[in-house]
């Protein structure tokens, strides 16, 4: 039985838009962002990178195969359609909520799921039309409210008060509490300190034969190398990497090593940082699956999967080892850099996807010659 509830978007700019309410009825705020992805919004929703967002998606149809269960993992028990154990953004917009849903995989709607995890969420909202004002006045901070009377005036008077997510160590609230170890039954062991890391990074390191420890994102760095790794993985994860002062310290170390290391997304830019170069926000960030990016070495352009609000200043690399490696063909802003001497890259863009195309799994591979380089093997 389907009950209508009332629900509010109220942005600081004091744009007020009212819709119909679904999930779990309360109140949140958060920054407000967008994504153009299609398909794959139990990965989206799942993604620690979204942790204190409101998400917009544009595409209209939203819940249509409806939520899967957790049971169905791959051969290393790892959930195969989300990206970690829970519903990682504040709220979620769309345009029209699927109420019964159709695929074989499906356990519950999506409604259910999000009340089941306090998660409120409005429908009814003109989507496209919200992304475009984002796109014109940038990335900002909103209210959503889903209850049976909603006071216009009291959340309005609010709007200058809403509190920055982006201000606080997000990554501390996402990271695990210590180690995890994750065995492949094969003897090559990589370190991925944990910034908020995709189940799906997991699986492709697991896939191609590393052991993964998996560590917490201030694991210090004399304690990762005592584990004698092969590698090390920077994962992704949610807000400013200028808050993450202690994952920059710990890899700056690292890098004094010759241990090949990956950086995706988060860790792409704390590469960067830890190599004292320098990280800016974007207008309006990059999400979705559909973001065009060159590799500048071949002029081969793949299609990426992509979710973050932060990227590199080129500029700031010229002092650095480190050399420009992919770009963005939309705005030509960096998606990928590479270490001149050593083994060392990150990517902006997710290369595991999740969801998303998987044309980019090859850097897995990349990644996966200099370990077994490393290692001798």
């Amino acid at each position: 039985m389907w009950t209508l509830v009332k629900a509010i978007l109220a942005l600081e700019d004091g744009t007020i838009l009212e819709g119909n309410g679904f999930g779990y009825p309360r109140e949140v705020s958060g920054e407000v962002v967008f994504s153009t992805g299609m398909t794959g919004y139990t990965e989206s929703l799942t993604d620690p990178s979204y942790f204190g967002q409101i998400l917009i998606q544009t595409y209209p149809l939203i819940g249509n195969y409806g939520v899967p269960d957790y049971s169905i993992t791959d051969e290393f028990e790892i959930p195969l359609h989300f990206e970690s154990n829970r519903i990682q953004v504040k709220g979620y917009v769309i345009y029209s909520l699927t109420r019964n849903p159709s695929h074989w995989s499906n356990k519950k709607t999506l409604n259910e799921w999000l009340y089941e995890q306090e998660i409120p969420g409005i429908e009814g909202i003109d989507t496209r039309d919200l992304t475009k004002k984002i796109r014109v006045k940038g990335t900002m901070l909103g209210i959503l409210k889903v209850a049976e009377e909603i006071d216009l005036r009291e959340i309005e008077a609010r709007l200058k008060e809403i509190e920055d997510p982006n201000e606080r160590d997000l990554v501390k609230e996402v990271t695990i509490d210590k180690p995890v170890e994750y065995n492949s039954e094969k003897s090559l062991k990589v370190v991925l300190i944990d910034c908020g890391t995709k189940f799906g990074i997991m699986r492709n390191l697991l896939q191609r034969g590393m052991d993964v420890v998996r560590v917490p994102y201030d694991y210090p760095a004399e304690k990762i190398l005592e584990l004698n790794p092969f590698g090390i993985v920077i994962s992704n994860g949610p807000g400013d990497p200028k808050k993450c002062d202690k994952t920059v310290q710990i890899v700056r170390r690292i890098l004094e090593t010759d241990l090949p290391v990956m950086g995706i997304c988060l860790g792409n830019q704390i590469l960067a940082l830890a190599a004292n170069a320098d990280t800016y926000k974007l207008k309006f960030g990059h999400r979705g699956q559909n973001h065009p990016c060159v590799d500048l070495s071949t002029g081969k352009c793949y299609i990426t999967s992509q979710n973050h609000g932060y990227t590199i200043n080129d500029e700031s690399l010229k002092e650095t080892e480190f050399d420009v490696w992919f770009k963005n063909v939309n705005d030509k802003t960096v998606e990928g850099i590479k270490h001149r001497k050593k083994p060392v890259f990150g990517t902006q863009f997710h290369p595991e996807a999740s969801p998303g195309p998987y044309e980019m799994g090859f850097l897995f591979d990349c990644f996966m010659k200099e370990v077994k380089k490393y290692a001798k093997v």
